[in-house]
């Protein structure tokens, strides 16, 4: 004769069973986390350059993204393993799809983190460069192939598997695979261009963002802030193709400021992470473009940029924190 199970047991086998079910929920959008902490960690070492604080800070902070890497790596590792069905219904979401490649970019911002330590920073960068190629493929066949997508679901996070080929050149050319960066650098620049003009018509021409996706609007710095930094490494210099696309972005900057009540009122969404990679992009750009064109009053747009970017993400690890003791995060949306 069995015995009744002892509340222990049970409350045990519930624990169990929620964390089984936080698992199948744990979404791919998180990885941008780690974006933003690399972002952050570049940004430290790029803008205070010269100084005590820009070796230290940046490989604390990047020890840090590191960290956090590795731990969402080996919950969604097995989240593939023991729930592949709500991976693969991720695959088909139209939105959750553009940000699989949040992982290859990961690596790739960590192999900049790395660079003065090759052993580590050259693994990450052909790990991510080739990820990055598959995931680009994958969501463009995805787009081209569709029975799904509808003009609402553009947003701005459609530049994410663009942004990650534009990112391959800030290590690529420093190892010295130049033309490999080419090649990643023009399938980044000419599809920016493309999904520019979409997300534009989307944004101009049809109902506002959700506000869960508000925040995505700053994904529109990184392309131009990323390709500018990716292009004056490439050319080893400055001419007018940088400067536009770096006074691109830095108009894109005034339009987002000039909307900063509308993002202040926006409530904390694992979506807020997009406030942090694209200022990181742009704080570094103007950093470089200050170093390049010997303006300085963009070296303390670039240091107030890195004061207010460091400000966000201390608030972004706060709410997440926060989300997460709370079990707002890992839930059926």
């Amino acid at each position: 004769m069995s015995s009744p199970m002892s509340p222990a047991a049970g409350d045990a086998a519930a624990t169990a069973t929620a964390a089984e079910a936080r698992l199948a929920h744990l979404p791919v959008t998180l990885f941008s986390i780690v974006m933003g902490l690399a972002g952050l960690a570049i940004a430290w070492g790029k803008v205070l350059a010269g100084t005590a604080l820009a070796q230290p800070g940046s490989v604390a902070i990047g020890i840090i993204a590191s960290g956090v890497l590795v731990l969402l790596l080996l919950c969604y590792a097995t989240k593939v393993v023991s729930h592949r069905a709500q991976v693969v219904a991720e695959l088909h979401h139209p939105v959750r799809i553009n940000f699989f490649p949040t992982l290859s970019i990961s690596l790739l911002l960590l192999s900049v983190v790395w660079q003065p330590w090759p052993s580590v920073a050259l693994p990450l960068w052909l790990t991510g460069a080739a990820l990055q190629l598959g995931l680009t493929l994958l969501v463009m066949s995805s787009w081209i192939h569709h029975g799904h997508f509808a003009i609402h679901h553009a947003s701005p996070a459609w530049f994410i598997p663009v942004v990650g080929n534009i990112v391959v050149p800030l290590s690529g050319s420093h190892f010295g695979f130049v033309e490999l960066s080419w090649f990643f650098f023009s399938i980044g620049l000419l599809f920016w261009l493309v999904l520019l003009t979409i997300v534009m018509y989307r944004l101009f021409f049809h109902e506002p963002l959700p506000q869960r996706m508000t925040p995505t609007l700053f994904i529109l710095l990184a392309p131009p802030s990323v390709g500018f930094v990716a292009y004056t490494s490439l050319i080893g210099g400055l001419d007018q193709g940088a400067r536009v696309l770096y006074y691109s972005a830095l108009f894109l900057a005034l339009l987002l400021a000039s909307n900063a009540a509308r993002f202040w009122r926006t409530p904390f969404f694992l979506s807020s992470w997009a406030f942090s990679f694209p200022l990181a992009a742009l704080a570094i750009a103007s950093a470089r473009m200050a170093q390049l064109g010997q303006l300085p009053l963009l070296h303390g747009l670039a240091q107030g940029l890195l004061l207010l970017l460091t400000l966000i993400v201390l608030w972004l690890v706060a709410r997440t924190l926060m989300a997460v003791r709370q079990r707002q995060i890992c839930v059926a949306e």
